[in-house]
């Protein structure tokens, strides 16, 4: 079950168009205007901060920025210091999960704020919570509140049961919605973590020659349970 979700993972691009958009139109437009340079170039239209819980699709749209853009550069806290290094070949910094940078790649940050400030390029950061609320350096967090500021929000359940059945529809396969209740009352309510689960259900009924139903979610809801992704 494991490796069949990993599989399954690996075939979903996350781009503009795999994201589900919900009530976070005009946060998709900034970023891509961000992707084809079309952005004002103003100070807060070059710095746009993303605050979110985990799950909400943060990552999925820092990859969608990188998947659109040239010259583009994904910093993760786990990256060496030199990632931060300001380029002039690069022209937009994506920065992930900001709140968990380590003491000195936040001062990396700030100095990378302060070149981009200068001399020009774009940054697009995410982080759990808006900037007045991390535990970061008093300089960072007051860089990080300089552009503009969106929280992504999350799909309601009935979106996420129209995103679903929408998905189902584009591969030919039909769900009905009381399976999709149960798959978001049952099982991990991400966005992501449902696609994949849509799609390892399409691949585990062809593989039984079995419909999709209740009771064929629910074997492959256990073989998850017993087998679950790390």
């Amino acid at each position: 079950m494991r490796q069949l979700l990993l599989d399954i993972s690996a075939e979903n691009p996350q781009t503009f168009d795999t994201f589900v958009t919900g009530q976070n139109l005009e946060l998709l437009q900034r970023l891509r205007d961000v992707s084809s340079e079309r952005a004002q170039n103003t100070l807060s239209d070059r710095f746009i901060y993303v605050w979110a819980n985990a799950g909400a699709g943060k990552s999925h749209l820092l990859h969608a920025v990188a998947n659109a853009t040239e010259g583009v550069r994904l910093i993760t806290p786990e990256a060496a210091e030199t990632a931060f290094d300001y380029s002039p070949e690069v022209n937009c910094y994506l920065l992930d999960d900001c709140d968990r940078l380590p003491p000195a790649s936040q001062i990396a940050a700030f100095n990378l704020f302060n070149q981009i400030r200068e001399l020009g390029g774009y940054l697009v950061s995410t982080g759990s919570l808006p900037p007045a609320q991390l535990q970061l350096r008093e300089d960072l967090r007051t860089r990080l509140g300089w552009g503009l500021i969106y929280q992504l929000h999350g799909l309601t359940d009935d979106e996420k049961i129209a995103a679903l059945t929408q998905s189902a529809q584009a591969r030919g396969i039909t769900v009905s919605s009381g399976v999709l209740s149960y798959l978001l009352t049952h099982y991990r309510r991400d966005m992501s973590s449902l696609s994949q689960m849509l799609d390892a259900l399409d691949s585990y009924s062809l593989e039984t020659k079995r419909p999709i139903t209740l009771p064929l979610l629910r074997e492959l809801l256990q073989q998850e349970a017993e087998d679950p992704i790390p």
